[in-house]
């Protein structure tokens, strides 16, 4: 049976990340980069397109796990007719190659195990040249080489392409297993000591999550929402990626799979605020100063993604001979969407950049002339269809959620230079009369006076939750009657139970996919955080309260929950829902709880 999306963990390296079942198997691993081909690819085919399980003998899912408190190290127990037994996953960070940590403990009695490691560089495609080498099992395909080690030495052997291993822990007794990738053209790297490993992991991710200010309730929940934000975090860089994985369905056997491995600028200024917020100034520096880089140039070539180093062409391609996930086809790497033409896109800049100058992060050279670049070109811009948030594959529309966050733009640009008249530059009556026309327009075009609420674009019947942020971007304060109507009109025809749809898929087919879709974890928190904004704050912790309940065993969400069958669906760990849980407990628990 192929484990659920849910029953995945998460380790990594701040540079790449692992994904390991409640089997003890790792079934993901993209290696030396988030968006590099996979050598564990399980996760999208079967056992052939390589894995590593590590596991007691005849046993399957585990009886337990859990990170240790605050930290991304993965403790992982079975409890057998011959005893326990613990295994320890880490990737610690690196100095020059990425090491995948995997510690045996025995805990009671005496259990034998069994590690099965299959090797598949290129995304489950290529079987490597296995050989023997000072105690190491070396791994050899092309660009890439792999080493396995352990300590003590436990016997191997080759076996159906795979290297295995079969030994017996007593209570006290540990066994490590270190694999450590490198480019096949250079010499292996220096071992790494995997207890010393184990023991710097755990200090410096404790030491990093005692950074949090936020005290109120849920905090582990925050925390642990905040330590997967930093392991989605390309160190390097500082870009976050939407997801360590790809072409995970929005619907079982569906076609709705996407590559989420790369950083999107509508995640910038929420992405920010969370991090300011929490208290990870560092954090939101590194991060703003990735947007910068990645967004110079001709305002006019402003993507939506970019690579985890600011890369441009991210082209997107179908890997055939992966079955997908649960038989969800295809499997897609790279993604089109990068292409697309999203107009929110520059309120969104704009709006992180207003928000880290008013954090007093220090100013980077020619941000002002930049912005002001962008805005030249949205002045004219801002009047053409686009295909808006969700990255519809249905044509062009005029969006509403774009139309406001031109507004947005328009609006931080203005604000900037009322508060700061030094910077000079900038047409600011000019960018004062253009907002003005800009929300008239929304306001005629994007409201339905019938049915008091905001649509999805100019002229529709269809809502979007993306309208929920209306009041968060301050476009109309929470009170106005045509916010009320429009968070009732989401709640009534996206919502189910409290979890909302982006929006409809029965009706016109605005995003050109055929199927449907879970409900989105970060609109259900905007939902919760819009009905706190206008007084219904029993039912917005009553919502949060049940976001909070559908992570995983440990803490974790995807991008999508199906309320019907109880689970998650999307791209996992999906770095926007653990967002919108940070920013959703701040703004329900106040500053006062924020330190």
């Amino acid at each position: 049976m192929h484990p659920r999306i849910e029953d995945y963990a998460l380790i990594g390296d701040q540079q790449t990340a692992a994904l390991v079942s409640t089997d003890g198997s790792v079934d993901w691993l993209c290696l030396p980069r988030f968006d590099s081909a996979a050598c564990f690819a399980r996760l999208l085919g079967d056992e052939d397109n390589g894995s590593w399980r590590l596991a007691p003998k005849g046993a399957e899912r585990c009886t337990r796990r859990s990170y240790r408190p605050d930290t991304l190290v993965l403790d992982t127990e079975w409890e057998t007719a011959e005893g326990s037994v613990r295994v320890t996953d880490l990737m610690p960070q690196r100095d020059r190659a990425p090491d995948l940590v995997r510690i045996v403990e025995g805990l009671s009695g005496e259990v034998t195990l069994r590690s099965v490691l299959r090797l598949r560089f290129d995304y489950g495609s290529v079987v490597p040249w296995v050989r023997r080498s000072d105690g190491h099992r070396v791994a050899v395909a092309g660009p890439d080489s792999a080493w396995l080690r352990s300590e003590p030495e436990v016997h191997s052997w080759g076996e159906d392409f795979g290297t295995h291993a079969e030994f017996t822990v007593a209570a006290g007794e540990k066994v490590a297993f270190v694999l450590t990738w490198h480019p096949s053209h250079e010499p292996r790297p220096p071992l790494i000591d995997p207890y010393m490993s184990l023991e710097h992991s755990v200090e410096d991710w404790r030491e990093w999550a005692a950074r949090c200010r936020y005290e109120g309730p849920h905090r582990d929940a925050v925390v642990r929402s905040l330590i997967t934000l930093k392991a989605l975090t390309y160190r390097p860089t500082g870009g976050i990626v939407a997801a360590p994985s790809t072409s995970l369905p929005e619907e079982p056997g569906g076609v709705r799979n996407w590559d989420y491995r790369f950083c999107w600028l509508r995640d910038s200024t929420l992405t920010l605020g969370a991090l300011l917020s929490a208290g990870y100034l560092e954090e939101a520096e590194a991060w703003r100063d990735w947007l910068l880089r990645a967004v110079a140039g001709s305002p006019a070539d402003l993507q939506i993604m970019y690579g985890v180093a600011g890369e441009r062409r991210l082209p997107e391609s179908e890997l055939p001979w992966l079955s997908g996930f649960d038989g969800s086809a295809p499997v897609r790497i790279g993604n089109d969407a990068v292409n697309q033409l999203q107009l929110d896109v520059y309120g969104e800049v704009m709006d992180s950049l207003s928000l880290a100058r008013q954090a007093g992060m220090r100013p980077r050279p020619q941000m002002w002339e930049l912005q002001c670049a962008l805005m030249d070109y949205l002045s004219t811009a801002w009047r053409e269809p686009d295909e808006g948030l969700w990255e519809v594959r249905g044509g062009r529309r005029q969006f509403v959620h774009s139309k406001v966050m031109a507004w947005v733009a328009l609006d931080r640009a203005v604000r900037t230079l009322e508060h700061h008249p030094e910077l000079g530059g900038g047409d600011i009556e000019g960018w004062r009369a253009l907002r003005d026309e800009v929300h008239r327009e929304v306001c005629e075009k994007g409201y339905d006076p019938e049915r008091n609420t905001f649509t999805q674009y100019y002229g529709s019947r269809e809502l979007d939750a993306s309208l929920l942020l209306i009041p968060r971007v301050g476009f109309l304060p929470p009170d106005d009657p045509r916010v009320v109507g429009t968070i009732d009109a989401i709640g009534a025809e996206l919502a189910r139970d409290g979890l909302v749809r982006r929006y409809s898929t029965e009706g016109p087919q605005v995003d050109g996919l055929p199927g449907g879709e879970g409900t989105f974890l970060v609109c259900s928190f905007w939902y919760a955080d819009a009905l706190h904004a206008v007084g219904r704050a029993k039912e917005a912790r009553d919502l949060f309260e049940r976001l909070v309940g559908l992570a995983n065993d440990v803490g974790l969400l995807a991008e999508e929950y199906d309320p019907v069958a109880g689970r998650q669906l999307g791209n996992f760990p999906q770095a926007f829902s653990h967002v919108g849980l940070v920013n959703t407990a701040l703004a329900l628990f106040g500053e006062e709880d924020a330190g």
